[in-house]
């Protein structure tokens, strides 16, 4: 469907002003929302196109700057060693409470808008996939789909690198879809059981699946992206959306 995607809304954070990126269908009436985090180099070019793929599912998309406390708003990090170098420094200088008082934010101010049913799901990849994760423990989030997370199975999210994101499982009363890629390295094979059991044991609803990808398969520059499976997980990430977002 034709979409809107020139929105911006700058909403009010506990650690200062945070932009939001709006995707959302052109046609009139209220769509299901979703808060989608991004990797760490925050809403490039292949972000808004994944945020502009799940909006013309019929969703209001939302894409938070994730490091709005430490850059200006409208920073794009490059997909390159400076802007690495950079996006993790400050996935580990950010304190953890600021990650998840913005999905709270974010969430809030996405099921208010004029144009959303107040269903939010969320979703995200690399360290989105663990934000979009966290926001999951919410109870206003119904679903969230989680690609190649990062970070959840050594819980070193965060200042401190020591997160308690697998102790808080239990918290999620919506489903989670997790997606791994079993080459990628961020994630290995024993990393992927040890989250995997966590949400067996904290009785969490989840999907899992894991394919043959390397870490970002997702993203449609440089030589990891794999279209098949592009196509093959927003497939996936549809038929959730469609059956935990509708209306009750």
């Amino acid at each position: 469907m034709i979409l809107r995607g020139d929105e911006t809304q700058d909403i009010a954070t506990a650690t200062g002003p945070m932009r939001l990126h709006v995707l959302r269908p052109a046609a009139e009436g209220r769509f299901p929302g979703v808060v989608l985090f991004s990797e760490i180099y925050q809403v490039t070019a292949p972000i808004r196109r994944l945020a502009a793929m799940v909006a013309g599912m019929g969703h209001v998309v939302a894409v938070p700057e994730v490091y709005h406390e430490y850059e200006p708003a409208g920073c794009v990090l490059a997909y390159d060693t400076p802007g690495t170098d950079r996006g993790n420094a400050l996935k580990y200088a950010k304190p953890l409470a600021a990650y998840d008082d913005d999905a709270r934010a974010a969430v809030a101010w996405l099921a208010a808008h004029p144009a959303c049913t107040g269903r939010i799901g969320t979703m995200g990849v690399c360290l989105g996939g663990h934000l979009a994760l966290r926001a999951a423990m919410n109870p206003a989030v119904q679903a969230a789909a989680c690609f190649y997370a990062t970070d959840i199975h050594s819980a070193s999210l965060g200042e401190g690198r020591a997160d308690d994101t697998l102790l808080r499982l239990g918290e999620i009363v919506g489903e989670a879809m997790m997606v791994w890629g079993r080459q990628d390295p961020h994630v290995p094979f024993a990393g992927r059981q040890t989250i995997r059991a966590a949400l067996e044991g904290a009785g969490v609803r989840h999907e899992w699946y894991e394919v043959n990808g390397q870490h970002a398969f997702l993203r449609d520059e440089g030589h990891r992206f794999d279209p098949v499976l592009f196509l093959q997980a927003m497939a996936w990430v549809q038929a959730l959306f469609a059956r935990a977002l509708r209306a009750d």
